[in-house]
C-alpha cells in the first residue's frame, strides 16, 4: 500500500488556473454533499502549446485553460 504524501502536489497551487479549478471543484463536491447527492464529470486534454483544457461538468460546464507551467 502507497505511503499517503505528506505535500501533494495541488497544494502547492497558490494562484492561477490550478488553483482556481480546484477551489471550484472543491465547492462543487461540498455543495453536493450537503444536497445529498451529485453527478460530475472532470475532463482534461492536451491543446497548442501544452496548455491544458480543463472540463467540470456538473449542471454547467466550468472550463479552465492551463498554462503547461502551472501543471503541478
Amino acid at each position: 500500500m502507497a505511503e499517503p504524501q505528506t505535500n501533494p502536489p495541488f497544494q502547492h497551487a497558490r494562484s492561477g488556473q490550478v488553483r482556481e479549478a480546484l477551489d471550484r471543484l472543491e465547492g462543487l463536491v461540498v455543495d453536493g454533499l450537503k444536497h445529498g447527492f451529485f453527478d460530475y464529470s472532470i475532463a482534461c486534454e492536451v491543446a497548442n502549446g501544452g496548455k491544458r483544457q480543463l472540463v467540470i461538468r456538473a449542471g454547467k460546464s466550468h472550463k479552465f485553460t492551463i498554462p503547461e507551467d502551472e501543471v503541478p
